[in-house]
């Protein structure tokens, strides 16, 4: 239960109170001291939240007060210890990291037990340290300063002689300023738990590790977890986990037959399923055992494969010949060939089984094939594979045949290879999707300035049945077509279980201007069409920073974060003169784990100009600070390890570029680790700091997880102020555990490669997606932008303007029919939209317009979320809109 109240304390700012309640009245200080915490760590309670909590026992306050403080802690990462190397980090850090490391070998190599200290010749002061044992002279390095041993900078235990007490790390301060999230009164948590697992459930795109997670922790308090599945769900790999869980956990009077009869659709969904029993990726991005399955199961199975469409059934198989080879193994589809005659055939496809005309089975398969000849046809030559046929040896060729498949993709890669525009595009539309995720390639084939009839036919035909991902990543693709960017790099993000990129040379000629705005034209009129499906609003206000904000992809990858920026988006970093940067993580038991957080600096041209890691613990006058490297991290405390920036004083001294990096150095996947974080926060220009972990501060807090080893979390735009999230995971065979040595040439090449992908404007934002909602089911639409001075621009839908002229028109952010200067615009939008049924959408959460209804996105919380009639949805909700009556 306690798993389910953190998922939903993290989602939907709820908090549940149980236990009698007091008439006493006797936990005002009690409960002053519980807000007083929550505060500092940047939560407030509700009005109503409050009246829970006060009516609660002392003994029942404290129980909440525990609970309550403990999830809020444990979002944000508060709950561990953390203690860099240098104790009173960043004041004590040494400035000279040679001087250090030279002072560490000679330790190392020269110092014996009972000798004088080989570095200061003082005698009797030479001690070991436990677990390590190197000997460290009492004298030479203080224990007040360091968490490790000097020598090999390992954890020291902490009764251990040579630390001596200091003063707390981490004592009380008052609040620093950041955003405060509201938390809410819960009054049934099964009706919580199943709205939040509905939506997953709703979801159109593949959910990240974080929402999976949540899912398959809240399944169980709701009618899905019984068996009472919505009537679709969209995603197969959301349906394969659901449908595992539900096979598992068994719940009584669950009808599994009927479940799988009318939920697995197609071959792939049966794999999916397949590998989920197994403890394996229902993405089959990643390979893993299949375990045996009970007999029933393995029969009921066999039977959904048979009863497909064969085409599909033999094209599905052969999508993931590896992983159905292994499932063949579990399955035995040739077993009972007559039962599942369909069945066998595809396996028999698959493995290029030698056929025998003169046996039952293989006359049977050959049957079966014959009726199918758009699926499967018959290889007549002779097969040599020298076995002894009824008892007759020969030359060691029998009269033996194979089925080939024959399938719509290698029709259509041959009318694209023949250069035929027409039968290719009309091959494509006979599957929308695949229509649209190739049409760049349908358009290249293009010999004139308009789209060829078929292509015009097959997109207005198939445009209504495509999801919204390939929708939405088509369109932003397409967008910029028309620019020459010969000689430039493309990025691509392949599939896999962390997200990685791999650039190439841009080697695609630009597509013509009429041609491409034809094709973009009829992609924008899909979706402001199915936009225009849902309920009206009364108004529509955006912010045009969402512009910033990339619409989510290659979700099944993200990092589980804090706050769930949409990879390749840009933010302006939060107020604080200093960004500190930190790493935490716990090693596996008996397996020692050194990770290092580093941060290469680079100019405007991308020329390396320094570094801030365990080899150089400064970079420039107090320019960047690292707290010292830590190279082991038992339990209970783990390790940590900080990176302070002052961004103005890197600014100054040329710094254009910095990019953060955090790898494991003696290569342990980060999978393998009990607890794996990074983040940063914003430190205050004025006042000391010390090497406390304030959660106050906290502005981005992200697991390090997957089979990876090298992660680069952002790029960060020292000058400007700007962050790129890139949430990417290079290979650790690229050098870059050793960034100094290699001049941070390949990681200025990632690095450059990837601020420039997304500064193209090759990815649909949540601008373009709220503004075609918007348009589409709003007479009136207000935009708040800041830039190039605060003002509040309104929008009225004239009498003859579609959606796409009015979503054209805001765009533009000109020609509105008001534009009202404002200090804080924001402001002005709530005062308009008070009382109104509205549409909302903020990177921040700080238009809070009073007694309104309607719908409310935003990235980072604010006052808007202390309303309870705005209903608040994520980015994914947005998207999954589009999918509805699909």
């Amino acid at each position: 239960m306690l798993a389910a109240e953190s998922v939903l304390l993290r989602r939907i700012q709820t908090v549940y109170v149980d236990g009698p309640s007091s008439s006493g009245g006797g936990s005002g200080p009690a409960l002053r001291r519980l807000e007083a915490e929550l505060l500092g760590r940047g939560h407030v309670l509700s009005a109503e939240l409050h009246t829970a909590l006060g009516s609660l026992g002392s003994e029942e306050l404290a129980v909440a007060h525990a609970r309550l403080v403990g999830l809020v802690d444990d979002l944000l990462g508060s709950d561990r210890v953390h203690i860099p190397l240098f104790r009173r980090f960043p004041r004590t850090v040494p400035r000279d990291t040679e001087a250090l490391y030279v002072d560490r070998v000679f330790a190392f190599l020269l110092q014996q037990p009972d000798h004088p200290c080989v570095l200061c010749g003082e005698a009797r002061t030479v001690f070991p340290v436990s677990p390590c044992a190197h000997l460290v002279c009492r004298l030479c390095w203080d224990g007040s300063e360091y968490a490790g041993c000097p020598v090999c900078h390992r954890r020291i235990d902490a009764n251990d002689p040579f630390l001596r007490p200091v003063r707390a790390v981490g004592a009380a301060k008052a609040p620093l300023p950041g955003p405060l999230r509201l938390l809410r009164l819960g009054t049934d948590r099964a009706a919580d738990a199943g709205a939040v697992v509905d939506s997953l459930l709703a979801r159109r795109t593949p959910l990240s590790p974080q929402d999976r997670d949540d899912l398959l922790t809240l399944l169980p308090l709701t009618p899905a977890g019984r068996g009472l599945l919505p009537q679709e769900i969209p995603v197969r790999e959301t349906k394969a986990m659901v449908l595992g869980a539900l096979i598992r956990e068994a719940p009584d009077g669950l009808p599994v037959r009927k479940l799988l009869t009318e939920r697995l659709t197609t071959a792939t969904d049966v794999l999916r399923l397949l590998a989920v029993l197994s403890d394996g990726d229902a993405a089959l991005v990643t390979l893993s055992p299949f375990t045996s399955l009970p007999r029933p199961l393995r029969r009921e199975l066999l039977a959904v494969l048979d009863a497909l469409p064969t085409p599909y059934l033999v094209e599905d198989v052969l999508r993931h010949p590896t992983a159905w080879k292994r499932a063949a193994e579990v399955l035995h589809p040739f077993e009972r060939q007559a039962r599942h005659p369909r069945a066998a055939l595809a396996f028999a496809v698959l493995r290029g089984t030698p056929v025998d005309p003169g046996t039952a089975f293989g006359a049977a398969l050959l049957e079966t094939a014959a009726a199918h000849p758009d699926a499967v046809r018959v290889d007549n030559g002779r097969v040599d594979d020298g076995r002894v046929d009824d008892g007759r040896v020969d030359d060691g060729r029998v009269d033996r045949v194979r089925l080939r498949p024959a399938t719509w993709a290698g029709r259509l890669e041959q009318a694209v290879a023949e250069g035929d525009a027409g039968r290719a595009a009309a091959l494509a539309g006979e599957r929308p999707g695949e229509l649209v995720r190739r049409l760049d390639v349908l358009l290249r084939l293009h010999t004139c300035d308009t789209l060829v009839p078929e292509l015009e036919k097959a997109l207005l035909r198939g445009l209504p049945k495509v999801g919204p991902g390939p929708l939405l990543s088509a369109l932003g693709a397409l967008r910029v077509r028309t620019e020459d960017r010969t000689g430039r790099r493309r990025v691509f993000f392949p599939r896999g279980e962390v997200t990685r990129a791999l650039s190439v040379p841009e080697r695609r000629a630009p597509l013509s201007t009429r041609l491409v705005t034809a094709a973009v034209t009829l992609l924008e009129a899909e979706l402001l069409r199915r936009f225009a499906a849902g309920k009206p609003y009364e108004l529509s206000v955006l912010d045009a920073d969402l512009a910033d904000l990339t619409v989510p992809f290659t979700e099944r990858s993200t990092a589980k974060a804090l706050v769930a920026v949409p990879r390749g988006s840009t933010q302006t970093l939060p107020e604080g003169a200093v960004l500190r940067l930190f790493l935490h993580w716990t090693e596996p038991q008996g397996n020692r784990t050194d990770l290092d957080l580093s941060v290469a600096f680079f100019d405007a041209e991308w020329k390396f100009t320094g570094l801030c890691d365990y080899t150089n613990l400064t970079h420039g006058p107090g320019a960047a600070v690292h707290s010292g490297d830590l190279t082991s991290a038992p339990a209970p405390q783990g390790a940590t390890e900080y990176v302070d920036l002052d961004l103005a004083r890197l600014a100054a001294r040329g710094d254009v570029y910095a990019v953060p990096l955090v790898f494991s150095f003696n290569n342990v996947p980060f999978e393998e680790l009990p607890d794996a974080f990074a983040g940063f926060m914003a430190l205050p220009a004025q006042g000391p700091r010390d090497a406390s972990y304030d959660p106050r501060t906290v502005r981005q807090r992200f697991d390090l997880a997957g089979e990876s080893r090298v992660c680069l979390p952002m790029v960060v735009d020292l000058g400007r102020r700007r962050m790129l999230w890139t949430d990417t995971h290079l290979t650790s065979t690229g050098g870059f555990q050793s960034i100094g040595s290699h001049g941070g040439g390949q990681l200025a090449t990632v690095a450059r490669d990837l601020w420039e992908q997304f500064g193209s404007g090759s990815r649909t934002t949540l601008w373009d997606l709220a503004l075609w909602r918007a348009a589409a089911r709003s007479p009136e639409v207000a935009v708040v932008c800041r830039e190039p001075e605060p003002a509040l621009l309104r929008y009225r839908r004239r009498p003859d303007e579609d959606a796409a002229a009015f979503a054209d028109r805001v765009s533009s952010l000109e020609d509105a029919e008001e534009r009202r200067p404002h200090p804080d615009p924001g402001a002005a939008a709530a005062e308009l939209a008070a009382g109104t049924r509205v549409f909302l959408a903020t990177v921040h959460g700080s238009i809070a317009p009073a007694r309104a209804s309607g719908t409310y996105y935003r990235l980072f919380p604010g006052a808007g979320d202390a309303s309870e009639s705005l209903n608040r949805v994520t980015a994914g909700d947005l998207v999954a809109e589009l999918g509805s009556g699909l």
